[in-house]
């Protein structure tokens, strides 16, 4: 009994010899105790959890070298590699993990619309229940603080910047030719739907060294990575049809989409202020296909339309008015991967093309062909070393050749240009902690037609001010070639620039988000000529200058009244410049000093509908008046439309949609047109620019046919 009792004791005080003592203290960055983090041997059950003021002890047998791992929600899990001997007294600190969905995010100047972004002022479902949008997708962010309304033109002026200046890109890849041309006071449409597209960034300024040759703003366009079903989408409207299918495999899917749109049955219905001989006619194709890769995706993308019309508008100087003919095709295409290369890094390549032809007849005496051949290349590559800093940089090349031919009874000839632009990015995201964020970048190009290498810095920084809202500032160089209206008459005008400062505040909280953004813009090397309009016998400079200035507000609400989502968005803009033919620096006649937009949504369970509204308002726009002395002095009054839509769903894949624009007729005024020659008096008569048409209604239905049976293109209207 006693040897036992001897045995017994020797093996005890042999166990507590070979046991060693862990210890140490947990804190954060500001030497506050962590509690409740777990601290533990990896590989085994030794371990333990600290205390109240962030202590730590426990015991082990093991031996050598092990890895000791510390880790606690919210905060960036540490390990310790050493022997066990070294593991005690220790004083660990854990930083806060960046990527937890409170982590400050760059957010000034940029608006995203994206299901996967941390913070999204639209949804890619908003940008076709817009009510004003009649599924435009540049409808849609005409909504959104920033923009101008110029209602007559329909493309995107930013920030007192002319529509030339906002880039528009797919994939990451630069669309050469995003909107369909068309006639004067005749408002054009982006060419691409929205049925092939999940997340959408409008930078309004100071984006991302990654985009150059942009003075204003870019619109990033992303396409569907992984459709979630096989189905086919029909459309009967009452201004054409539509047809979409998606098909998918394994690793492999393919979308494809085409619509035929004809105007003339409802031109004869509801007849508008132009006499048309022919009515617009349009036919539109979009196919993306998709290859999963173990490591990657790669897209093909591929969007082809047509369109054509004849008509005569009212013209103050011709008794019989001007005959307008328009035919234009056009086709985009573009191949992009993404994929991991290992050890933390990325790339992203990608290749587009563009060919682009338009036909322009003139009362039948004047005709103008233009053609336009372009293609972007782009590789990028990305490297994340942890989780707080991520470094990317990548090569680009452009290329453009225009070509046009006029012919007339009198006169033919020829102008255009070929053009090579070539760039290099570099820029670093630099996450200091949950609070504070750094971007910043720097670009080159190099200009071949002006013989210019421009180096163009950005940067932004973000500080989160409170649990809910953040600041962010940037800053930024932009650089731009002239437009090619400039450009095929003269190659060899310099790059336009602007130089953007930008302070933002951003506040998120359940449901509800709000937005205040002052800017300030500085304009410089804005091309001027000499004659009414550009020609063979202007004369360019680089001498234009302007600046643009103003604050911007937006607020989004989806909890405070059941079933109803609405934004209300705000722009305030002071700009002048001086540039084309113009003899003083003035406010341009494209920008509004108001505009204000109210969009709202109401779901209404017991009619199984969606009903939309939306108001937009502008203040007047600059015109000149020839019976005074003063160059843009007067405005046109105020711009005002109340627009609504209502979707009822039929049966779970079957909706009925109807929209009415301007439902209370407003008589919008987009300027004037004066007479070449005085009166017997004196004075210059003038007739109103006025819309097409006061409304424009549209009725749709809409059947899909899906494996689930509930899937439908609410999404896609």
């Amino acid at each position: 009994m006693k040897l036992s009792t001897f045995i017994l004791s020797v093996l005890i005080t042999t166990l507590s010899f070979a046991q060693t003592t862990i210890s140490g203290k947990v804190t954060d960055t500001k030497n506050q105790p962590v509690i409740g983090a777990n601290v533990y041997l990896d590989g085994t059950y030794d371990g333990a959890t600290t205390n109240d003021n962030g202590e730590f002890l426990f015991k082990t047998t093991e031996t050598g070298t092990q890895l000791l791992t510390i880790s606690y929600l919210s905060y960036e899990t540490k390990t310790i590699a050493g022997d066990v001997s070294t593991l005690n007294n220790l004083q660990i600190k854990l930083r806060e993990d960046v990527n937890a969905l409170d982590t400050v995010v760059i957010s000034a100047g940029t608006f995203e619309a994206n299901d996967n972004s941390k913070v999204s002022v639209l949804k890619p479902l908003d940008v076709v229940t817009t009510a004003s949008a009649v599924g435009d997708f540049v409808g849609a962010l005409q909504t959104l603080p920033g923009t101008s309304t110029v209602a007559e033109d329909g493309r995107l002026f930013v920030r007192g910047g002319d529509a030339n200046e906002t880039q528009i890109f797919i994939d990451g890849i630069r669309v050469f030719t995003p909107y369909s041309p068309t006639a004067n006071n005749i408002p054009t449409r982006g060419r691409y739907s929205p049925f092939l597209f999940d997340g959408i960034t409008f930078s309004t300024g100071g984006y991302s060294a990654e985009f150059g040759n942009a003075l204003s703003s870019v619109l990033l366009l992303n396409t569907i990575d992984e459709p979630d079903q096989e189905k086919t989408d029909i459309g009967i409207m009452s201004v054409g049809g539509s047809l979409g299918h998606t098909e998918k495999w394994k690793n492999t899917s393919l979308s494809v989409n085409a619509s035929y749109i004809n105007l003339a049955p409802y031109i004869a219905l509801y007849p508008d202020r132009n006499d048309w001989k022919k009515p617009y006619e349009g036919a539109q194709g979009e196919a993306v296909f998709r290859q999963k890769f173990e490591t990657g995706m790669l897209k093909f993308y591929a969007a082809f339309d047509t369109s054509n019309f004849d008509l005569i508008q009212d013209d103050i100087n011709n008794a019989n008015g001007t005959r307008f003919k328009l035919n234009n095709r056009n086709f985009y295409t573009n191949v992009s991967y993404q994929g991991i290369l290992g050890n933390n890094w990325s790339v992203q390549s990608g290749l587009s093309y563009t060919i682009a032809r338009t036909d322009v007849g003139f009362n039948d005496a004047l005709s103008v062909d233009d053609s336009e051949n372009s293609a972007h290349a782009k590789f990028k590559l990305k490297k994340r070393f942890n989780s707080r800093f991520k470094l990317s940089f990548g090569l680009e090349h452009f290329t453009t050749k225009f070509d046009e031919a006029i012919q007339s009874d009198s006169f033919t000839g020829s102008y255009g240009f070929s053009n090579n632009n070539s760039a290099a990015f570099v820029e670093s995201d630099i996450i200091f902690n949950k609070n504070l964020a750094l971007k910043v970048g720097v670009r080159a190009d190099n200009y071949e037609l002006s013989n210019e290498f421009n180096i163009a810095p950005r940067a932004s920084i973000a500080y989160k001010t409170s649990t809910n809202g953040q600041l962010s500032l940037a800053y930024g160089d932009f650089y731009q070639n002239a437009n090619n209206g400039i450009l095929k008459f003269n190659s060899e005008v310099q790059t336009q620039n602007t130089k953007h400062y930008i302070l933002n505040y951003q506040y998120v909280n359940d449901g509800r988000l709000f937005r205040a953004e002052l800017y300030h813009k500085d304009y410089n090397n804005l091309v001027k000529f000499d004659t009414e309009f550009e020609g063979f016998n202007s004369v360019f400079d680089n001498s234009g200058s302007g600046f643009a200035q103003g604050l911007d507000v937006f607020w989004r609400d989806n909890k405070s009244i059941k079933n109803t989502d609405y934004w209300i968005s705000y722009s305030y803009l002071d700009t002048e410049r001086d540039y084309r033919n113009y003899p003083i620096q003035a406010q341009p006649n494209f920008a509004n000093t108001h505009n204000f937009s109210a969009v709202a949504k109401y779901w209404i369970d017991d009619w199984k509908s969606q009903v939309g509204f939306s108001y937009n308002y502008a203040s007047g726009r600059p015109y000149t008046n020839p019976n005074t002395n003063e160059f843009l002095g007067e405005k046109t009054k105020s711009f005002n439309s109340v627009s609504l839509n209502w979707a009822y769903l039929i049966s779970p894949q079957k909706i009925l949609y109807a929209s009415v624009n301007n439902i209370f007729a407003f008589k919008n005024i987009n300027g004037y047109q004066y007479a070449n020659t005085p009166d017997a008096n004196g004075n210059f008569a003038r007739r109103s620019l006025q819309p097409a048409a006061d409304q424009f209604f549209f009725i749709g239905f809409f059947w899909t046919i899906s494996e689930d049976g509930t899937d439908n293109q609410l999404d896609n209207l």
